[in-house]
């Protein structure tokens, strides 16, 4: 796995200091104020408040949680740390999406569950934030240390006298595990498990006896060393080689490109991607899921490439290109629409975060990307031949057709629309579906943010990543574009957002039913019961909070809707439900579907 990146200097940091910049990177804690050397009184110099205390001191101001018997006093202990904030969740799946999306947006998240049905309940968002390599503390309240090789049996398990089922779920997708049933380990292993989420930028697994939270210990009596990680750095030779053969690859190139991968991210590298994007004067594009790590108001942005899919000409000048580099890229069948890309390795640079391979030649292990990308920028000779091809066949996209009076409305006009809600005080969340196709084509302007979840691609996964991730960015206003079987999945912590007085515009789309599945193969099983969502959200506000609704079926009430969010409701929390015609699609999506169902149903090889 090539996602051991990252580097946290010495801290004990303010508050400002904290945390990672929006879209990007593990959290990094800088050397903001002196180590804190004054004891702590014994009825905070607990394991509780020790967790709590290096739960702030990281940046994590918000734990996303869900009660049990087993966390219940731990969840007091991080109460009464003053900076951290305790959501309650309805689940503990939005719990984990909820501190999916806090990563994404502050660089570091966590979350609270209790023992095994609270644990397994959220291990798929745990799964997802793996895949996506985002920095996540998942903290499990575990049975009395007493109960451990008694062979008892207990509540919230199988039936069995062992409770190592949860632990093992949890070992295939966590970067590590700590299960503490004794004090004396106790700061050893909290510490290992968050500086390893934070230098690997994945999740970690901390289970915690139920009846050692309260309890005070010496070890815990000071404010806690700070973290020293030191920062990884290239093998210099490998370094220097691997920047010499890729500047005679490239600058002997005639009209080569640059595209950007999503393990820009992890590998806190966008910066110098955009600083070898000016040196050499390339067309810019972007995977799919990179959207928004690098910014589009670049002089030499091309758009999203994703094959057969990509955005108007940026797939011709990509593929026709007779050099690319990508950096940090992904290719699984959806990124690759089918696996039907028309790309060629010979022609290819790929970067990972910690290793670059060129072409059908040489690959250069112990590299960073970040260094390899910067100490590129000074060898490289400017080509803007890519970017000239793109701008001399580029015609802007046209309008959608003007919709009569009181017309049903289409979703094209629809994200027409949303595109002119966009600022750089806004960020687009897109749920799996649709939304992926229609929210690729939003042009974003410059600070504005951007997340979906291509790789894993759990229905449901925005409404907590949306609360986490307004929870972590007050300022912006979040604009979550759903889909009415995806909002099925998870949509009660609706509740969560109107509590912490959040002002997120929802747009639930409401096609009646699963349209990517559609897409894809359809089926009876594609259809949804429908409900009256504006309703459902109206009896969740129940008169307690700001929440406004609309119900729009035309532009005009569409107009009228958005009008109302973004004034006199622009403290509110709003949910706008539109309803469209259930064949309503992209033409991406349209095409995408075909081509994965194409790679769905390949026969079997002959053996």
């Amino acid at each position: 796995m090539d996602t051991k990146i990252g580097s946290i200097d010495v801290c004990y940091p303010t508050h400002d200091d904290i945390g990672g910049p929006p879209n990007g990177g593990v959290s990094t804690v800088q050397n903001s104020s002196p180590l804190h050397s004054t004891s702590i009184s014994p009825c905070d110099a607990t394991l509780g408040r020790y967790l709590a205390r290096r739960l702030v001191e990281i940046g994590v101001t918000d734990v996303f949680s869900v009660p049990g018997d087993f966390n219940l006093t731990l969840l007091d202990h991080l109460m009464a740390e003053p900076g951290l904030k305790l959501i309650g969740c309805c689940n503990e799946l939005n719990a984990g999406y909820a501190a999916d999306g806090y990563a994404r947006s502050r660089g570091v998240g966590a979350c609270v569950v209790t023992f095994t049905v609270g644990g397994l309940s959220v291990l798929n968002a745990i799964a997802g934030a793996n895949s996506e390599n985002l920095p996540l503390i998942c903290i499990v309240g575990g049975p009395n240390s007493n109960d451990y090789g008694t062979n008892r049996i207990l509540h919230h398990t199988i039936g069995l006298p062992d409770f190592t089922q949860e632990l093992r779920c949890f070992q295939a997708v966590t970067s590590y595990q700590a299960v503490i049933n004794n004090l004396e380990e106790a700061h050893e292993l909290i510490d290992t498990a968050i500086s390893t989420a934070l230098k690997e930028s994945k999740p970690v697994y901390i289970s915690i006896s139920c009846n050692l939270p309260a309890i005070p210990l010496p070890t815990f009596s000071r404010h806690p060393v700070p973290f020293m990680l030191p920062p990884r750095v290239s093998n210099h030779i490998g370094l220097d080689a691997a920047v010499e053969a890729a500047a005679e690859f490239l600058n002997k190139a005639v009209k080569p490109v640059l595209v950007g991968g999503p393990k820009l991210r992890v590998a806190k590298a966008a910066d110098a991607f955009v600083e070898l994007a000016d040196a050499s004067g390339y067309g810019v594009a972007v995977m799919p899921s990179a959207k928004g790590q690098i910014p589009e108001h670049h002089t030499h942005f091309i758009g999203t490439y994703w094959g057969a899919v990509s955005t108007a000409f940026c797939a011709e000048i990509v593929e026709s290109a007779d050099a690319y580099l990508f950096a940090g890229p992904i290719f699984n069948d959806y990124s690759s629409v089918g696996y039907s890309l028309l790309l060629k390795k010979e022609k290819a640079i790929i970067v990972q975060p910690d290793r670059v391979t060129i072409g059908n030649g040489p690959a250069f292990g112990c590299v960073l990307m970040k260094e390899f990308l910067s100490k590129l920028a000074k060898r490289i000779k400017h080509n803007n031949t890519s970017y000239e091809n793109y701008h001399r066949i580029f015609v802007p996209e046209g309008k959608p057709l003007r919709d009569n009076l009181n017309e049903p409305l289409r979703v094209n006009v629809l994200f027409q629309h949303i595109q002119n809600m966009l600022s750089s005080e806004s960020a687009v969340l897109a749920e799996t579906g649709d939304s992926w196709f229609n929210c690729q084509k939003l042009k974003l302007p410059e600070g504005c943010g951007y997340e979906f979840q291509m790789q894993y691609g759990s229905i449901g996964w925005s409404v907590g990543a949306t609360l986490g991730y307004a929870q972590a960015m007050p300022n912006k206003r979040v604009i979550a574009c759903i889909g009415d079987g995806s909002f099925q999945v998870t949509a009660q912590d609706v509740s969560t957002m109107i509590r912490c007085g959040q002002k997120t515009i929802i747009f639930l789309i409401n096609n009646g039913g699963y349209t990517i599945e559609v897409e894809i193969h359809d089926g009876p099983y594609n259809v949804i019961k429908n409900w009256n969502y504006t309703a459902f959200v109206d009896a969740i506000h129940n008169g307690e909070g700001k929440c406004w609704t609309a119900k729009v079926r035309c532009e005009e009430e569409l107009v009228k809707a958005i009008k109302t969010a973004t004034n006199e409701e622009k403290e509110s929390f709003c949910f706008i439900e539109v309803i469209v015609h259930k064949d309503d699609t992209s033409k991406e999506l349209l095409e995408w579907g075909s081509r994965v169902s194409a790679a769905n149903s390949r026969p079997p090889n002959p053996q």
